[in-house]
């Protein structure tokens, strides 16, 4: 039996690209039992995002797929036809939570209103993922996120003070919503358990990234300052930042106070110098201040000043390419590269996931071994002949606790 808290659960994944299915699969590190619907032919629109695909000329995969449907069931359904829709209707009966991100509306359209669950069934939790919220002057857009990263503001506090607004590196629009999806999700299934009845989770693009304002929402709601670009320097912690050596860059994060007359003297500098007595004048002074230290650290290698800066006690680290990443002894202590069968490429390494839950007795309470992102359809056959026994054994069984 698959290990984890929410192993009693099934859920319906009807999102593609990433968004959803991160939620989805968050749900799936935890045990639930996740059966990803996809539509005839072309399936999840990541299954064609890339290079690099990895598998035979003739029946490629898309490694873009592959990081966010780890532990999912995959079955191709026509949601056009009346068999595909009666196919779902079962399974809907039988699902814990349904999760979807298409246009407000658009499932509605294909006979999935609110209502219409509802009736199929009661304690369903529906997570209904949009770009910028499901209803609202501007609701009917459509939601990607580098578009979100703008809109929201996020590009315009990323990048050089001198430079043009950023894309963040990752799609952290999309991550963010799918963790707060995943987060809604278990609180409602909380809730389902006093009260017996199912809800509706929303969130967006949009909502998960001015989540992610933080303090640069509050320098301007609070403080009446608009955020501007800071580069890689901390806009209001100084210093907080990256910082040039002889062989590369070092990063440090000073925190307080005392934290900087443990990092003052590891860099020449004195904690007497009225510049950077505190922290609101080295915010002011920040330009001397860099100066002042890259003119110390240039001089030596990383490895030196991180050596340094560790039996000094002051907080700070490399700045490592995303192999060195996955190379580093602490990431793979942590769980967070995992190793699976593939059905066609084979194995594969994939991202692992990032909650570790345990026993007072440090027995795992969560997956530790992992299903491959499913190919196209791979368990069509299976999931409808589970849903016919399923249906002739007791056709009032509407699968709360379904298994497989």
């Amino acid at each position: 039996m698959t290990v984890g808290p929410l192993n009693d659960i099934l859920v319906l994944d009807l999102s593609r690209a990433l968004a959803g299915p991160i939620a989805a699969m968050m749900l799936g590190d935890l045990g639930a039992r996740v059966i990803k619907v996809e539509a005839p032919g072309s399936g999840d629109d990541s299954r064609t995002w890339g290079p690099p695909f990895v598998g035979p000329a003739d029946d490629p995969h898309s490694s873009y797929f592959m990081s966010a449907n780890r532990n999912k069931e995959s079955i191709v359904l026509d949601l056009k036809s009346e068999h595909g829709k009666d196919a779902l209707r079962q399974l809907i009966r039988r699902a814990d939570v349904l999760i979807e991100n298409l246009r407000p509306g658009a499932f509605d359209r294909l006979g999935f209103a609110a209502g219409m669950l509802e009736e199929l069934n009661p304690r369903l939790i529906t997570l209904s993922i949009t770009g910028f919220g499901h209803d609202g002057p501007e609701g009917s857009r459509a939601g990607y996120d580098q578009i979100a990263q703008g809109e929201a503001g996020l590009m315009s506090v990323t990048g050089d003070p001198d430079g043009e607004p950023t894309r963040i590196g990752v799609p952290i629009a999309d991550v963010l919503a799918g963790v707060h999806g995943a987060t809604g999700v278990s609180a409602a299934l909380a809730s389902r358990e006093k009260t017996g009845k199912g809800m509706v989770v929303r969130t967006s693009l949009l909502a998960a990234a001015v989540s992610a304002h933080t303090f640069q929402g509050t320098k301007w709601t609070v403080g009446g300052q608009v955020a501007q670009r800071s580069g890689n320097h901390h806009p209001q912690i100084a210093p907080y930042g990256s910082f040039r050596c002889a062989d590369g860059y070092v990063q440090i994060a000073i925190g307080s106070e005392a934290i900087w007359t443990k990092f003052a003297p590891v860099a020449g500098l004195s904690t007497q110098d009225a510049r950077f007595a505190t922290n609101r004048e080295r915010v002011a002074h920040r330009d001397a201040l860099i100066e002042a230290i890259e003119a110390d650290f240039s001089t030596r290698t990383r490895a030196d000043v991180l050596d340094d800066l560790e039996t000094a006690g002051v907080p700070a680290g490399s700045i490592r390419t995303i192999d060195e990443v996955y190379d580093w002894d602490q990431t793979r202590s942590q769980g967070l590269l995992v190793e699976v069968e593939h059905p066609v490429v084979g194995s594969v390494r994939l991202p692992g996931p990032s909650l570790r839950m345990e026993s007072a007795d440090g027995r795992s309470l969560v997956r530790t071994e992992h299903l491959s992102p499913p190919t196209l359809g791979q368990h069509t056959e299976q999931i409808l002949d589970w849903l016919a026994a399923d249906e002739s054994a007791d056709r009032l069984d509407h699968g709360i606790s379904a298994r497989a």
